[in-house]
């Protein structure tokens, strides 16, 4: 497998519940997700099949589960959960995930605040 296979999906925004201030807890925010999956791309490459590649639609799926169930007071846990999320896929070598609060609670201007973590399978 090239290290450089992965499967991107950009800008999956999601409500969920994040954060540690009292209004974070009681009512869902939205968040932004980005995931990089490295995987071997090399078969569906050669077959053109769908069978041999990882179903990008099953993974935001999944992602949108972990982010409707769990309620995490810290980006870093729920990062953590999408990632072990992706990785109980057979397929996924790797994953980068991005969250990213797109209202972040604090008195300046500031676009998101955000984390990102890599996660490989054991």
């Amino acid at each position: 497998m090239a290290p450089t296979d992965r499967i991107e999906l950009r800008g999956l925004v999601l409500s969920g519940i994040c954060g540690a201030l009292p209004e974070e807890r009681e009512r869902a925010q939205p968040l932004e997700i980005d995931l990089d999956v490295v995987a071997d791309l090399a078969p569906a490459g050669a077959s053109d099949d769908l069978d041999d590649t990882l179903d990008y639609g099953a993974i935001a799926a999944v992602v949108e589960e972990v982010v409707a169930h769990l309620r995490p007071v810290l980006l870093e846990h729920l990062a953590q959960a999408l990632a072990d999320a992706v990785l109980s896929e057979p397929r996924a070598r790797a994953v980068t995930v991005s969250v990213r609060k797109l209202r972040p609670p604090v008195p300046q201007v500031m676009a998101t605040s955000g984390v990102r973590i890599t996660r490989e399978r054991g």
